[in-house]
């Protein structure tokens, strides 16, 4: 008969085993993964304002991703402005088509369009089989939606700022670049097509491993 101590040493092995065979989740998409920052820039117009961004939480099997915007200079009142905002990871669960936020196919049509690498889905990112596969490419495609302000939440109004909208990113991994742009429903034509361009902060630490 086995003892009690052998059987919970067999146990624990075969639970080890059993996890070395599967695949864990995984929390990093090229540098989009918890820590993760990036410096830019958004244009606006004439003008251009700092940005920073730091990643909080990736979460792939649900296909988003949480963290800080820092924007700097764009009101007199606030001289930087922080946000919290989450992301919808173009892919299974979250499809090219926003159907929300008061934008329809044409807005998102207008918008994707102004990323070269999105050519090749352009006839075809609205029909009901076409499924991207973030997983496997160079760009990753997102939705970054602004939720509040950091750290009083409570301000919805601000003069001269506005995060009733959201940004159409597209995050490439070979040069760990970000490009956005920013919609409003109630933008002016001057104000249309806000863009954003990010570049990835090297971590000098240890960085995020996935394991299998």
């Amino acid at each position: 008969m086995i003892s009690p101590h052998s059987l919970a040493i067999t146990v624990a092995q075969a639970n080890v085993a059993r996890m070395g065979n599967q695949r864990l989740p995984n929390s990093r998409l090229g540098s989009l993964y918890p820590g993760s920052r990036f410096q830019g820039v958004q244009h606006c117009g004439s003008s251009n304002y700092d940005v920073a961004v730091e990643i909080q939480h990736v979460d792939l099997k649900e296909s988003t991703l949480c963290g800080y915007l820092k924007i700097s200079g764009l009101t007199s009142e606030y001289p930087e402005l922080t946000t919290f905002f989450q992301a919808e990871i173009i892919g299974p669960r979250y499809s090219f088509l926003t159907r929300k936020w008061q934008a329809q196919k044409s807005v998102d049509a207008s918008h994707w369009k102004r990323f070269p690498s999105f050519k090749p889905y352009l006839n075809v990112f609205n029909n009901d089989d076409f499924v991207y596969d973030p997983y496997g490419k160079d760009f990753i495609y997102m939705r970054w939606k602004e939720k509040f302000l950091v750290p009083d939440h409570r301000v919805s109004n601000i003069d001269g700022a506005s995060f009733e909208g959201f940004y159409y990113i597209c995050y490439q991994r070979s040069t760990d670049e970000i490009k956005g742009y920013y919609y409003f429903s109630q933008h002016t034509e001057s104000s249309r097509f806000q863009e954003l361009q990010l570049k990835h902060i090297v971590d000098r630490s240890f960085g995020s491993y996935e394991m299998r």
